[in-house]
């Protein structure tokens, strides 16, 4: 299986080079033209990138939406997630792979034209994203009903909006290592992985010329994220050598750095600020417990049992919360980071979920 990662980074490499088709494609844009977000600032001519697989029945009932996490793309979901004979088999279903607003190839900091670029950029929140989609699959697409929204992570704070403000809309749903609300010590996490990237000095506010000279601030937060979201297992059984990296130095550097200096930093921190107040309770003024009582779809929240970012007690406190809903353990010495899909045991488990999940009626 091949994965983005790790991609070679030097000084040459431009953002130009890292957010476009030859590394993320082929992906679509759809223009949602003006958007007014949740916080009363205005996208003009939002574009969101998405890719789809399969095709859509006569009927329109084989659709499935999957939006991405935290620096991931539509790519990433397609080399973890999707191949025939697995659970989101493009054979039998229409797979719709959305990038969330601000990664890049979706409208964000790095792309939108002056004078609302870079620092400027309005903030966003996930009810944003999934409002957007659902314009997307309405509008562009004809839809009436998803078979399955699905998401990991950052992805899964998307599925439970999703769920909650469109409930009819949404026959089953999948969160997959995330939260319908980030807890506070989730939110203080995401607070380190900001810091790191703006305590560069030549980070100026969002206002630097190239986004390579932040290469330090994005190491610091590559390394910051790599203590969370691994286990200390996977440092200890050296389970990187599987990856072809020969030291936990070589691992971090070539992996984990190799990821995160590619990206723009004001991306990075436009996403984590949306990470940081995702909370589907804004729904229902602030009572979470009300909002997740709207959730009619079948729903598997799916724990990875070594989490680190999103731990299991969390999760199965506001699993308790969906009616009808089931717990769905997974294990990984991958920890939160499995859901890239480099552990063979958790793509087997995953697909036995989704599969499972899929044949109810």
């Amino acid at each position: 299986m091949k994965f983005l990662h790790p991609q070679p980074f030097d000084d040459e490499t431009t953002l130009g080079s890292y957010y476009d088709r030859e590394r993320h494609g082929p992906f679509e844009i759809h223009d949602l033209g003006p958007f007014l977000l949740e916080n009363g600032g205005t996208i003009r001519n939002l574009q969101l990138a998405y890719a789809t697989f399969g095709e859509l029945s006569a009927a329109g009932d084989n659709a499935i939406l999957f939006p991405t996490w935290y620096s991931g793309t539509t790519k990433i979901l397609e080399q973890a997630y999707i191949g025939p004979g697995r659970a989101l088999d493009p054979d039998r279903y229409f797979i719709i792979l959305v990038n969330q607003i601000g990664n890049g190839l979706s409208s964000a900091p790095s792309n939108n034209p002056a004078p609302f670029n870079a620092a400027r950029f309005p903030l966003v929140s996930i009810g944003d994203d999934v409002r957007a989609q659902h314009r997307l699959v309405t509008e562009h697409f004809g839809l009436t009903r998803l078979q399955l929204v699905l998401g990991g992570s950052m992805g899964a704070q998307q599925t439970y909006e999703w769920a909650v403000r469109y409930p009819e809309f949404v026959r089953r749903a999948a969160p997959i290592a995330g939260t319908a609300r980030a807890s506070a010590h989730n939110q203080l996490l995401v607070e380190s992985f900001i810091e790191a990237i703006t305590s560069d000095r030549a980070y100026d506010n969002g206002w630097y010329d190239n986004a390579g000279d932040i290469h330090r601030g994005l190491r610091r937060h590559a390394r910051l994220f790599a203590t969370a979201a691994f286990t200390p297992r996977l440092y200890a059984e050296e389970g990187w050598r599987d990856l072809g990296f020969s030291s936990t130095e070589d691992f971090l550097t070539g992996f984990v750095e190799g990821h995160f200096l590619p990206q723009d930093p004001n991306n990075l921190i436009l996403l984590a600020r949306k990470w940081q107040g995702g909370d589907v309770g804004r729904n229902s003024g602030g009572d979470i417990k009300k909002a997740l009582s709207h959730i009619i779809a079948t729903t598997y929240v799916i724990a990875i049992d070594e989490d680190g970012l999103f731990p299991l007690s969390d999760i199965a406190a506001e699993q308790t919360l969906v009616p009808g809903s089931q717990l769905k353990h997974l294990s990984s010495i991958w920890g939160h980071l499995a859901i890239f899909g480099l552990d063979q045991s958790y793509r087997d488990g995953i697909d036995t979920i989704l599969k499972d999940l899929l044949a109810t009626a």
